[in-house]
């Protein structure tokens, strides 16, 4: 029998052990009938974004509150569910729903290191915490995230926690879940990640603006590194990919958040069509966009956009830095090179960087999220004058300035300049109105205005063919002679009724020319002289039929020259009716729309060139303006496009007054594009650059790879074209064998 001075404290503590694990039970026992439904883990329907994509599924944009891409546990690669458990809970098959085990670990490790650095919450755990409840700490919160965690474990298998936490775990950047974190940090899908990148990503949940990769790389390197040794420890990393994977980190940035495949302006042309259609709803309902785009030609498009972008830009010299940026005197550190760098992006793969020093040989700058770097010789070609010290304060290149830096395939780092002025291309499948491509500016983070839908300019000498085609409908023929010399209008309702002298590129006449020639020579007197003698009021009239504003076209003589307006896309549906053989088709560029099942809700049914599609000119117009194209290419003001090894396309130059705007509209029998180059406001580009000089290489550059795998292909003469020999001299047909052979056909005019 105990002793009375021990019996009684005994009994108070049993007392008080009862009293606490009543209390303890009483409370659980309240708190657990107000635990909330597991609906919204065993029925899980996270809010999904609108995602837009290419017709062959690659991904273009997405739109929402939280990025996520759901992922099958299945799907997800074994080393990245393995750097999720070395990170966040490496006994996770092991223990319940809580790990009593890593509960003492952390209370050692926080009692020894004066601190409460470890924590002990397990997967499960973060679940019911994320689906259910605040990040308050409170005893009330705790409790209720142990309890729902058993409450989830009675309901889930391990596997299904684990899918459910993959998908859920917010990772910054407003990446919610593993796959979308992949795209968002490294611009690829997470079956494409290394080991270290997935490492860098199993290191967010624990602090996801801390470890940020992106805002805080030093920090988030740290992190990587740990998640790495506990791989290696855990045995999921032998030795040598441990090594491999420390000393190839990966490199995250917040320009893969971007879209794999860069069409931001089809992706905000959906997103402003589903919005008018489905509501704000779209947002989070999970739609999925499938548009018309072809990945490889929207690649190529936009490649040869900047590119040709780039090329003008240095064809006029390097204006000098963009700024002077803070760094200190001597010694400056990482830090203090992307601290200066701070909010710029990195646009159009142009990367921001700032100068360390600069001398006429060598430049040593911080290229932002890339490092330091030493460019020399070609690199600095296109800067070579502003390394002089003898160059004014404002252009030099010296320690702080801000410059941009291309990586160049073959030499490396080059340094180049943000653009002024813009480009756009669009191309459209010329049997079904398909966009295949579609560019709208340099850079959609510089400016969302779409310059293929919304820019309204001045075509020029790229609308001919149309008066052209008005003319074979009135009676002309290719070999019709017209005089090419020096013409005065003297017309009140044009010019503000001064006398209007137009004259030829470089001032070059050659006197009376077939029709055939002037267009391939771009001659304006020709077109001048067509368009009045057909009147203007009927070409007006006709090049309705290929889809022209009759307002944004006046009725003038210098509508022969383009001085109307149109959009690219205008033009690129107006000269598809060349390409098919006469047909109008209606341009379109979403071909399906899926609900987040994939259950298809629409899908665009076109109406077909020569079946159903309204045939608007005559097929033997089309056939001779096709083949009168052809020798713009051939013999004309586009020779350059011989380059790309091709007998079937044609197409027409276009350059406007004081050369402010530059356009090539060209086409092959099943593709046809549009590229045009200029300033917002406008202005002149300057005096050589010719639709020839900067829209042309862009349309090349284009349809070189659009058309890599498209056979050459010829119209077929259609009923009705007879083929005539004719004296090139007086333009009359002519039975002398070795005169020249053209085309010509019977209109109603004609036979009027």
């Amino acid at each position: 029998m105990l002793p009375k001075f021990l019996l009684y404290p005994l009994i108070f503590l049993v007392a008080l052990g009862t009293v606490a694990v009543g209390i303890v039970v009483m409370t659980l026992a309240l708190l657990y009938p107000k635990l909330p439904s597991l609906d919204a883990v065993t029925d899980y329907r996270p809010k999904l974004p609108l995602r837009v994509y290419t017709t062959d599924h690659q991904l273009i944009g997405e739109f929402g509150e939280e990025r996520r891409a759901m992922l099958k546990l299945t799907e997800v690669p074994l080393n990245m569910r393995h750097a999720i458990l070395a990170a966040e809970d490496d006994r996770f098959y092991q223990h319940g729903a809580v790990d009593f085990q890593g509960v003492l670990r952390a209370m050692l490790a926080d009692v020894f290191s004066h601190s409460a650095k470890e924590g002990a919450s397990t997967i499960t755990m973060q679940v019911a915490r994320n689906f259910f409840l605040t990040n308050e700490r409170t005893l009330t919160r705790k409790l209720s995230e142990v309890l729902l965690s058993y409450k989830i474990e009675s309901n889930l298998t391990k596997d299904q926690i684990l899918e459910l936490y993959i998908n859920q775990i917010y990772l910054g950047q407003r990446a919610y879940g593993f796959g979308a974190a992949a795209v968002v940090y490294y611009g690829k899908p997470l079956s494409q990640l290394t080991v270290a990148e997935m490492a860098m990503l199993a290191g967010l949940p624990k602090a996801p603006s801390r470890y940020n990769p992106i805002i805080n790389p030093q920090r988030a390197a740290l992190r990587q590194q740990y998640v790495l040794r506990r791989m290696h420890d855990l045995k999921y990393l032998n030795d040598a990919d441990f090594t491999l994977a420390l000393h190839k980190p990966g490199h995250a940035s917040a320009y893969h958040a971007n879209a794999l495949t860069r069409a931001d302006y089809v992706a905000e042309m959906v997103r402003q069509y589903m919005v008018q259609t489905y509501g704000d709803g779209v947002y989070s309902s999970g739609y999925s966009v499938i548009t018309t785009l072809l990945k490889p030609d929207q690649d190529a498009a936009f490649r040869a956009v900047r590119e040709g972008v780039l090329a003008y830009d240095q064809r006029h010299g390097y204006r000098g830095p963009e700024a002077t940026l803070d760094l200190p005197s001597s010694g400056a550190t990482i830090a203090d090179f992307e601290e200066s760098l701070g909010d710029l992006e990195i646009a159009n793969e142009l990367y921001p960087a700032v100068v360390e020093s600069a001398s006429e040989k060598e430049v040593s700058a911080y290229i932002k999220n890339v490092g330091p770097v030493i460019l020399k010789d070609g690199a600095l070609a296109f800067v070579h004058a502003s390394l002089s010290p003898k160059t004014s304060a404002d252009r030099r290149i010296k320690r702080g300035s801000l410059i941009r830096v291309l990586r160049n395939d073959k030499s490396g780092w080059v340094i180049v300049q943000y653009p002024k002025a813009e480009a756009a291309l669009v191309s459209l499948d010329t049997h079904n109105g398909a966009i295949r491509a579609l560019v709208g500016g340099f850079d959609f983070n510089r400016t969302k205005y779409n310059h293929v839908i919304q820019a309204y300019r001045q075509p020029g000498s790229s609308f001919k063919p149309f008066i052209y085609s008005a003319a074979l409908e009135k009676g002309f023929t290719p070999f019709t002679l017209v005089d090419d010399s020096p013409i005065v209008i003297h017309d009140p309702n044009q010019n503000g009724g001064e006398a209007w002298e137009p004259h030829n590129y470089e001032n070059e006449y050659l006197g009376p020319i077939r029709l055939r020639i002037g267009l391939a020579e771009s001659k304006n007197m020709v077109a001048i002289r067509v368009l009045k003698a057909i009147s203007p009021g009927y070409a007006q009239e006709y090049i309705k039929r290929f889809g022209f504003e009759s307002n944004r076209q006046p009725a003038y003589l210098s509508m022969a020259l383009g001085a109307g307006e149109a959009t690219p896309l205008q033009m690129a549906t107006a000269y598809a009716v060349f390409a098919n053989g006469g047909f109008r088709v209606k341009p379109y560029f979403i071909d399906q729309i899926l609900d987040s099942s994939g259950k298809p809700l629409s899908r665009t049914q076109p109406i077909l060139a020569g079946e159903g599609a309204e045939q608007v000119i005559d097929p033997r117009n089309a056939f001779i303006m096709t083949s009168m194209m052809k020798d713009v290419i051939r013999m004309g003001t586009a020779t350059r496009a011989l380059s790309l090894g091709r007998q079937d396309l044609a197409g027409k130059t276009g350059t406007t007054n004081d050369h402010v705007d530059a356009w090539f509209c060209g086409f092959q029998p099943s593709l046809v594009a549009v590229a045009w180059v200029g300033f917002d406001k406008p202005a002149s580009l300057g005096p050589q650059e010719t639709g020839a000089q900067a829209a042309l290489p862009i349309w090349m550059d284009y349809m070189g790879t659009a058309l890599k795998t498209v056979p050459e292909s010829e119209a077929i003469m259609p009923p009705g074209i007879e083929v005539v020999a004719i004296d090139p001299k007086t333009g009359q047909p002519s039975t002398a064998s070795d005169h020249i052979d053209d085309y010509t056909y019977a209109t109603a005019a004609q036979n009027n």
